[in-house]
């Protein structure tokens, strides 16, 4: 049984690592495809808006799926997911990329498995062991001597770097309760109520934009948003959500170190950016790391306060379900009275002798001496 448990254990894990990495390949793309966006359209516009075309997407998904409507604790935290991912992350990223590189914004995905790994710890409850955050670290050390070392990163802080670390930390926390979440949720649906959450402050904002710079781009332009649309924001949580959920929030999160790698590929690839020869040692050692965290054990949902939520989490959607069923109980119950007659109905038949004589019927009154008509028994 131990044996079994085991493997059914590795099994998640491992189909959160895949899941989580696919995510990771998804993520890759959005800082030059923002780089690309933001070049025609407004920056606004660019963050609210893709969260608007997104919401319906969403929205189109849960009622095909026909989820059910999330309890009020579930909102609170959506809330949470909602400010992290669908507001915080794009909307720095965007302004922060008017004035500077993809490749510079490859700083923000440095960090952001740390700060991923933070919140885990914070708000799942997770214990990663020594070894993952020495490995961690390991990986956040090498990533940005590389980047330092190809002159990525110079100079003192800008007004750009300022926002790119705004977004680290709202995104950081907005993928650990996000991942947290989707453990009651799904992956799926969690990202989907996130961006019906949020339509409050995207929609006004999406439309104040669009009257004050009306939106003017061209065919590359379009595709960027469109691809930060479904895949970034939408297709990409998916699977980003569902890995968290299974391989553990921490360790599914230190593979967003090869992210900046990634980035600084596309960016090469798309917008042509040059790229050091050394950004190959450098994705071999990150590597390295990224395997390291994921033989470091992770002892996840050790807080009694993670536990405790977890138990309320499960008596609400007990509740729910409890609110949802007495209406197919009461149909169901009056289906089972009404076959039960028949079959004493049935049976009474069968036992009884006949009774009816020639123009007579059990379903019309006798008449008795008195003149007056009673069923007849």
């Amino acid at each position: 049984m131990r044996a079994e448990s085991s493997a059914t254990e590795e099994k998640t894990v491992t189909a959160g690592l895949l899941l989580g990495a696919l995510g990771v390949l998804a993520f890759s793309l959005s800082l030059p495809f923002t780089r690309v966006a933001v070049a025609d359209l407004d920056p606004w516009f660019v963050a609210f808006g893709r969260a608007v075309g997104a919401a319906a997407l969403a929205w189109g998904y849960l009622r095909f799926t026909g989820a059910v409507t999330p309890t009020p604790r579930q909102w609170r935290r959506l809330v949470v997911v909602a400010l992290g991912v669908v507001v915080g992350f794009p909307l720095f990223t965007s302004l922060a990329l008017t004035t500077s590189t993809s490749a510079h914004g490859a700083v923000v995905i440095t960090v952001l498995p740390a700060m991923t790994a933070v919140f885990a710890v914070l708000r799942a409850g997770e214990r990663p062991p020594l070894l993952f955050w020495l490995a961690s670290v390991g990986g956040l050390a090498v990533v940005l001597t590389f980047l330092i070392a190809s002159g990525t990163v110079h100079g003192a802080l800008s007004a750009a770097d300022l926002f790119l670390l705004a977004a680290v930390i709202l995104c950081g926390l907005g993928y650990a309760e996000g991942g947290a979440l989707s453990r009651e949720l799904g992956g799926a649906r969690t990202i989907c109520w996130a961006l019906i959450v949020a339509l409050p402050v995207t929609v006004p904002v999406t439309v104040t934009a669009a009257l004050a710079a009306p939106p003017h781009a061209g065919l590359a332009g379009w595709a960027a948003f469109g691809y930060l649309t479904v895949i970034s924001m939408f297709l990409g949580f998916f699977a980003w959500y569902a890995g968290l959920a299974r391989g553990g929030i921490a360790k599914v999160g230190q593979i967003q170190l090869v992210q900046p790698l990634l980035t600084l590929g596309w960016s090469a690839l798309l917008l042509g950016e040059a790229v050091s020869p050394g950004s190959l040692a450098a994705a071999i050692v990150v590597l390295g790391c990224v395997v390291a965290t994921q033989r470091a054990r992770t002892r996840p949902q050790q807080s009694e306060r993670h536990a405790q939520e977890e138990r309320h989490a499960q008596a609400e959607r007990h509740a729910q379900e409890e609110r949802h069923a007495p209406n197919q109980r009461s149909v169901q119950t009056e289906r089972n009275t009404q076959n039960e007659r028949h079959a004493q109905d049935g049976r009474g038949r069968r036992d009884a002798p006949d009774q009816r004589e020639e123009g007579d019927d059990l379903l019309t009154p006798a008449v008795t001496p008195s003149g007056r008509g009673t069923p007849r028994r």
